[in-house]
């Protein structure tokens, strides 16, 4: 059976929001993220990540008019307010959240889906001069820990996690977390989400690759040494080493006899 939609219906779901409702929605999404907001006046008043998003709403919609230089005048004036960094021409998804928004750059042709969450540092950067798609997309619910950086044209999927101070530079499935330098894929949740409100905040609960290795490395070194501890011979202990079946291969002991001439 296919269901047919009535026309008003099918104009009205791909109607775009109003500035003014894409405003609402940025503010409010804070308190389901941020547990130290309050109300909306805070919110408004001293989130500087908050602000970032609201000029870009407004510079990006200038940009699609071809008011180019409007748009990157408005940018400008951003980032001096709020030391963001976000290009008018980045296509930005609903909901968007900076948390404490220090150093936050994302290029111009990076998308960012719905109800993603940036903490400060992180970086959305291009790899190429050339005129082309440069920058990453990201998908829905996706979190940036923070001082990350994601570097070309690649897309992570939705729910994805990066760790903090990670660098991506390839492209990750959906319901996955990366960390290190470059970003590896150390845990996949499949279509889990730990949060029942959709947010997976918990990006402090990652593993740590590197400190496992470490571990596997002595813990093996110690079998090793344990090993050769039970099976070698003492060479020093034996009498008669000058005569033993290795006598070709052992160093003789010789004693040389240095003659100083006057």
């Amino acid at each position: 059976m296919v269901m047919v939609m009535p026309n008003n219906a099918i104009k009205h779901a791909h109607k775009p929001q109003s500035l003014l409702a894409q405003w609402i929605e940025d503010v409010h999404c804070v308190f389901g993220r941020d547990p130290a907001a309050h109300n909306v006046w805070e919110i408004l008043l001293t989130y500087s990540g908050v602000h970032a998003v609201l000029f870009h709403r407004v510079s990006h919609r200038l940009w699609r008019a071809n008011w180019r230089l409007t748009a990157r005048l408005l940018g400008a004036f951003s980032k001096f307010l709020t030391s963001v960094d976000i290009h008018p021409g980045a296509t930005i998804g609903r909901r968007l959240f900076i948390d404490h928004a220090l150093g936050v750059v994302i290029g111009e042709t990076a998308e960012v889906g719905n109800d993603v969450t940036l903490y400060h540092g992180v970086t959305l950067g291009g790899t190429t001069w050339h005129k082309i798609k440069r920058h990453p997309t990201l998908g829905d619910n996706v979190l940036v820990g923070a001082g990350a950086k994601i570097l070309g044209a690649i897309t992570l999927g939705n729910n994805v996690r990066v760790g903090a101070n990670s660098v991506v530079v390839k492209d990750v499935p959906p319901c996955c977390t990366v960390v290190g330098i470059p970003g590896r894929i150390i845990q996949t949740k499949g279509t889990q989400i730990q949060n029942p409100s959709g947010m997976d905040l918990n990006h402090h609960l990652i593993p740590d690759p590197v400190g496992k290795a470490i571990a596997c490395l002595v813990e093996r070194l110690d079998e090793l040494e344990a090993k050769q501890a039970a099976t070698s011979v003492d060479v020093e202990k034996e009498e008669n080493c000058d005569s033993c079946e290795a006598e070709t291969i052992c160093a003789s002991k010789q004693t040389s006899t240095v003659v100083i001439r006057p």
